[in-house]
């Protein structure tokens, strides 16, 4: 398992750009609102450690993880953001649904990396169970959003 020896809170902040100049949105689905209230909860609080202001930070929110790329897609072409941060949670159940909304939550977010000269920041949980999705949102495996937080910092000074 890719996070048993890494805690997803943890980050030298050494090696960080400071993001005073820098305006983050933050498109948050509805969906298992518990996990992806933790993960803003990271997202927001890594964003304002490292120098972000709290005017330059937008959230919004979509109903489900299916509609982070609009609701993604929206935020680039309405707002001057220097990044974007989709957050979301999806958990296995008894059907494929899940297969079919992991996949097209990720490619639609590959996309819009591919079609837009600012990063869309992938922070979608996709756990077997609700306790593996609260041991990423907070938990024991720390906060998948704090670390969405920091790479969405590092591609957002990439090309300055």
């Amino acid at each position: 398992m890719a996070t048993e020896n890494k805690n997803l809170s943890q980050y030298d902040k050494t090696g960080i750009p400071d993001a005073g100049s820098l305006r983050f949105g933050i498109v948050v689905s509805e969906w298992n609102d518990t996990i992806t209230e933790g993960l803003f909860s990271g997202a927001q609080a890594a964003l304002l450690d490292c120098g972000a202001l709290p005017e330059n930070i937008i959230r919004w929110n979509v109903p489900g993880s299916f509609e982070l790329t609009f609701g993604c897609r929206k935020m680039l072409e309405t707002h001057e953001v220097d990044a974007v941060i989709a957050i979301g949670s999806v958990i296995r159940g008894e059907t494929s649904h899940f297969d079919f909304v992991c996949s097209a939550a990720a490619q639609g977010i590959k996309d819009l990396n591919v079609r837009y000269d600012c990063p869309v920041i992938f922070c979608v949980l996709t756990d077997d169970t609700v306790q593996q999705a609260a041991d990423r949102s907070g938990g024991k495996h720390g906060n998948k959003g704090t670390e969405a937080a920091i790479a969405a910092i590092k591609m957002a000074v990439l090309g300055q």
